[in-house]
């Protein structure tokens, strides 16, 4: 199989969907990598590298887009490259569709096979090409919401560990997964209090073992929520369904009840947002102020920390994109169902149930589509 590796063009991301060490696991099993000319540059992922692995390096994304049969990306394609994808087409990237129907619609338009990494599934039912990501945005929320407190930023000027004799920041997560769990480990590192909320028990009981009185775990409802939000200096929305818009957790109205130069850091942006007033940000400008409430709402979080996220993401996508390569896409997929979860369009057909039914396009199971 040929393979794509085209240079990412989201505002400020800088990851790349392959490592050298990945193209060379592919090409050792008889394939063929074509990576765009300064992909990882900015990454210290050199041309040179790519080439010393046997990668064939291509000056522009028309080749790429033009000669492959698998496209791997990091983030979804933009609209100058979904002009460019082809019927029969191989796409593995994230691409987040719920929330974004002009992105469904030229995919379906396109004739592609598209497969999310966020939700091919494992055998215990976990997400383990969202995980690394996950992680990344996880303990990067605190990052960025420690620096959004900041008064400078227009933040309340709270320090989130506080000092001998003041009282530390007030840190509510809401969602106990996989970003959620890596957000309260780093606010409790950094000397915050933390409130953990979630809605599987089991989930919360996981958590209290693991970090016992470190922090607070709450089971979540509207209540639960709303009682806490005027004690909080920093929100994390952390919630997810997977390939589904985000439910809206806190509303305009909601936000009066926080104090003035509050910050919510809504990790679920790429999903639509669990808060009503969020709207994806970028890197460049990554906040905003709404009724004095500080939002962080950058949709490609782990793009900030470009060479960890490419080689954690590698590490999780490489497996899944041999057996693509390796058997082609229509066996891979029909002979692994982790895999096929991740189909998500397939020759102008939603295959992904949240998906269709968010975006009020006709479902079509995904073993059905592939015939």
């Amino acid at each position: 199989m040929l393979i794509g590796v085209p240079k990412e063009i989201k505002n400020h991301e800088y990851r790349i969907g392959l490592t050298p060490a990945g193209a060379r696991e592919l090409i050792a099993q008889g394939h063929q990598v074509m990576v765009q000319k300064d992909g990882g540059k900015a990454i210290g992922l050199t041309d040179e590298q790519y080439a010393k692995a046997g990668a064939e390096i291509v000056a522009g994304a028309e080749e790429i887009f033009g000669r492959a049969d698998m496209i791997i990306k990091v983030k979804e394609p933009q609209p100058v490259e979904c002009a460019m994808l082809r019927p029969g087409q191989v796409l593995y990237t994230y691409l987040h569709l719920a929330p974004d129907p002009e992105q469904t619609k030229a995919l379906v338009a396109s004739g592609v096979t598209a497969i999310a990494y966020e939700t091919v599934t494992d055998n215990r039912g976990g997400l383990p090409l969202l995980a690394p990501m996950s992680e990344v945005a996880g303990r990067m929320s605190i990052q960025a919401g420690a620096h959004a407190l900041e008064k400078a930023q227009g933040g309340s000027g709270i320090l989130l560990g506080g000092v001998p004799g003041v009282k530390p920041a007030e840190v509510l997560v809401i969602g106990g997964g996989v970003v959620g769990l890596n957000a309260a480990r780093m606010a409790m590192g950094l000397g915050a209090h933390v409130t953990i909320l979630d809605r599987s028990i089991d989930r919360l009981k996981y958590v209290d073992e693991l970090y016992g009185d470190r922090l607070t775990t709450i089971y979540s409802t509207h209540d639960a929520i709303e009682e806490r939000l005027p004690y909080t200096d920093l929100v994390i929305g952390a919630v997810l369904i997977p390939g589904a818009a985000a439910p809206k957790l806190v509303s305009r109205a909601q936000l009066k009840l926080m104090r003035a130069g509050s910050v919510l850091v809504d990790v679920a942006i790429d999903q639509g947002g669990c808060f009503e007033t969020s709207h994806p940000t970028t890197h460049q400008d990554p906040t905003y102020e709404v009724d004095g409430v500080i939002h962080y709402c950058v949709a490609n979080m782990p793009g900030g920390v470009a060479r960890t996220s490419t080689f954690a993401l590698t590490n999780a996508t490489l497996p899944f994109a041999v057996q693509l390569a390796n058997k082609g896409a229509r066996r891979a997929l029909l002979d692994d169902p982790n895999l096929l979860n991740g189909l998500n369009v397939h020759a102008g057909r939603i295959t992904y149930k949240a998906v269709a039914e968010d975006l009020g396009y006709p479902y079509v199971p995904a073993a059905q589509a592939l015939g």
